[in-house]
């Protein structure tokens, strides 16, 4: 699709696993007060951190701001630049993006941003030292922007493991351990409180904070068949480290290098320089990567699309073909195609345009509008002759080109005229999507009027005298014979 321009940016702040809430928030606020600096930033709101049970949880080194932007005469790329550079003085990883076109991407690859770099293996320090490689190697690829690393650092953990020799002799399974040890750290429901207006509170019962650490779990007693016993005895616990999350997909574990692009440079060549980095690298046995994200669904789009139309135009000449009783007539009118293409590469290279899926819709479009031109010509054409008695030769051909001009003309007029406030504000919301289709469709319309109005009329001149003979042989045998429109 078409980059978006929604008017408001979302901004992805991303620190160091690990982080104090109250840590964040003041880097949070340090962060609105630099986007408020940027002139055409009206207002902000952040969010940080989300809920466990939330569809997208993230920790509260993760925060969200929302940038409600105004118009302004400087280029968006400009601004998006500007607050790229005002927001690298934070300890963060940044990236900047929209709601929805976010929304979009995490669809497409799981990942907040327009290419992902997924990266699988089994061991989690090998696929980081990976990712931080290939964000090295990618780094000087002119176009992109916040590229980064997933979050996936070690962070200061407590581990409790049961000795199964000593659990064993105390009557006590590993599972019962883990039960006793989930229901007194994360909490037991043992009752409800309801006040009035029927409102319940459930009352839970767990550790303190301080009875939550090494030296807590350790003095803690377990239920055992033969009494309570200190936890020590049966488990070994000890302070440690080990990975913020561990992500997978698949059935393994995976770690993923993302990065947005700039709007300033064709995504075509970033996505060819990023594939020569991957096959320059020597993956280690049981290690690969994949590509994905919005550059992905626009080829697997752009494939399907390109089928579709090649199916579109094959049953388009079966139509005309057994209309007209003539595959030479059928091509001539079919020719109007390929000049109608011609305008819209030049109107998509003039504007600056790239090739997108909504452009090959305004192909699509525009072929069906070019083919309608060229039946309106070759039939009245095969009327003139079959029903006016009109010799072939060139005042048949220019007779009917003069009278079907101003449908023609009209028929483009028309268009042309309904795509006009669409080719007009292409960086307004909501315009920016169709913007594409109707340079698209404008160009070629300028294109296939033109010269369509020199090259069927030649074309039916050197091509059309036999199958015009063969069209008033079926014409003479047929009873009833009905005018072709």
């Amino acid at each position: 699709m078409p980059a978006f321009a929604e008017g408001t940016l979302d901004v992805s702040l991303a620190y160091n696993p690990g982080i104090s809430l109250s840590e964040s928030n003041r880097l949070g606020l340090i962060a609105e007060r630099l986007l408020m600096n940027v002139r055409e930033v009206a207002s902000v709101g952040r969010r940080t951190g989300r809920a466990e049970l939330d569809e997208h949880a993230e920790g509260v080194h993760f925060s969200e701001i929302d940038v409600d932007l105004k118009r302004s005469l400087r280029p968006r790329e400009e601004v998006l630049a500007d607050i790229r550079a005002r927001l690298s003085v934070l300890p963060a990883s940044v990236s900047v993006g929209q709601p929805i076109a976010h929304r979009l991407d995490h669809m497409l690859s799981g990942i907040r941003a327009e290419i992902a770099l997924k990266i699988y293996g089994d061991d989690l320090d090998t696929l980081r030292n990976l990712a931080e490689s290939l964000r090295n190697r990618l780094a000087p690829i002119a176009g992109l922007a916040d590229l980064q690393v997933e979050k996936q650092n070690r962070i200061p953990q407590l581990s409790i493991e049961a000795d199964h020799e000593r659990a064993r002799l105390y009557g006590v399974t590993p599972a019962a351990l883990t039960r006793a040890l989930e229901g007194m750290s994360n909490g037991h429901t043992v009752s409800q409180v309801v006040t009035a207006g029927n409102r319940r509170f459930d009352v839970v019962i767990r550790l303190s904070d301080t009875d939550r650490s090494t030296a807590g779990l350790a003095d803690l007693l377990v239920e055992t068949p033969s009494g309570h016993v200190p936890l020590r005895l049966v488990a070994r616990i000890q302070d440690t480290d080990g990975p913020n999350q561990i992500l997978r997909e698949s059935g393994q574990r995976r770690i993923a290098v993302y990065a947005n692009t700039d709007g300033t440079h064709d995504r075509a060549p970033i996505i060819a320089e990023i594939r020569n980095v991957l096959a320059a690298t020597a993956w280690p046995q049981g290690y690969h990567a994949t590509l994905e994200g919005t550059y992905q669904a626009y080829e697997d789009a752009a494939w399907r699309i390109a089928f579709l139309s090649l199916a579109s135009l094959l049953l388009i000449f079966l139509v005309l073909q057994n209309r007209y009783r003539s595959s030479v007539l059928a091509l001539i009118i079919m020719g109007n195609v390929p000049l109608a293409l011609i305008g819209s590469v030049a109107a998509l290279w003039v504007t600056g345009l790239p090739l997108s899926v909504a452009s090959m819709m305004g192909f699509v479009t525009l072929a069906g509008i070019s083919t309608r031109n060229g039946i309106l010509k070759i039939s009245r054409y095969i009327n003139l002759a079959l029903h006016e008695g009109a010799c072939f030769g060139p005042e048949l051909v220019i007779r009917g080109s003069l009278e079907r001009l101003a449908p023609v003309l009209l028929t483009a007029l028309s268009a042309g005229l309904a795509l006009t406030p669409l080719l007009r504000g292409a960086g307004e919301p909501g315009r920016e999507i169709l913007h594409p289709v109707a340079v698209t469709i404008f160009g070629g319309l300028i294109s296939s009027t033109l010269l369509d109005a020199v090259l069927t009329p030649a074309l039916f001149l050197v091509f059309g005298r036999e199958p015009l003979k063969r069209l008033s042989a079926v014409h003479a045998s047929a009873r009833a014979p009905a005018e072709i429109y």
